[in-house]
């Protein structure tokens, strides 16, 4: 890359995890990156994430330029991946961000940040891309979408997402209960709770309630080798999920 262009830091969407609904763009930033981020958990130690397996797919001389990073995400003893407490989240970014800077620092023109889903949806992009504008001013953030979890699993389970004048709420199931009752009670209203492996009582009792229940769908590990479309009211009430488990409720008003 010429140094007379800016330096620039990519968040790279690879949406779900099929390699096939990669976008040309991703694909093209990836090819040309000096550096490319993926994220490292505790659960997958030394085996490759879902990112990394991603790049190394589509990037295939991706092993010169891959730097994992710990974004804090652990596994519990009951086997769910799960944030960390706050305070190690907050020192894992801030040592991701180090990281970025030092590495522009040294001569890198290109860095990516490969994510899984949208960079913009529930990523730890956003708070790498805050410190690289705060500490780097001179380097440009860019964002290259891509498919979400939400879209790929109404695409899975062949149910639209919204239907004329219907709206949708995404919200994350770890917030509590407030936002996604909230939404909930709207009839017309479409609405996909992600991170629900934990609460999956919990959104089983709000979705009754508002009689919802019938139509729940549950989607892991969309677009994955893995994937498992069930419908919530088929499970046993105490199933358990992984924790990046998405749920779509469509609108009830159909």
């Amino acid at each position: 890359m010429p140094d007379t262009e800016a330096a620039r830091f990519v968040g790279v969407g690879l949406g779900p995890g099929d390699p096939e609904l990669v976008t040309v763009k991703a694909v093209r930033v990836l090819s040309r990156a000096d550096v490319i981020l993926v994220p490292q958990t505790e659960r997958a130690g030394a085996d490759l994430g879902r990112a990394e397996r991603l790049v190394r797919d589509l990037r295939p001389d991706a092993a010169g330029v891959l730097e994992r990073v710990d974004f804090a995400m652990r596994q519990s003893p009951a086997g769910a991946v799960e944030p960390a407490d706050s305070r190690t989240r907050q020192s894992a970014r801030d040592q991701a961000a180090a990281r970025v800077a030092a590495r522009f620092d040294t001569g890198a023109r290109l860095i990516a940040m490969a994510t899984i889903g949208d960079p913009s949806v529930f990523s730890t992009f956003s708070y790498l891309a805050e410190a690289v504008r705060r500490d780097r001013p001179a380097v440009r953030v860019e964002v290259v979408p891509g498919i979400t979890a939400m879209q790929a699993l109404a695409a899975a389970a062949g149910v639209p997402l919204v239907i004329g004048d219907e709206t949708l709420t995404l919200v994350p199931a770890t917030a509590g209960t407030a936002a996604l009752e909230r939404a909930l009670a709207l009839p017309d209203c479409s609405v996909v709770a992600y991170k629900g492996g934990r609460q999956l009582p919990m959104m089983r009792d709000l979705l009754a309630r508002y009689g919802r229940l019938p139509g729940a769908l549950l989607g892991t590990d969309i677009g994955g080798a893995d994937q498992r479309l069930s419908a919530l009211a088929d499970l046993d009430p105490d199933a358990k999920a992984p924790y990046f488990t998405t749920l779509l409720s469509p609108a009830v008003s159909r």
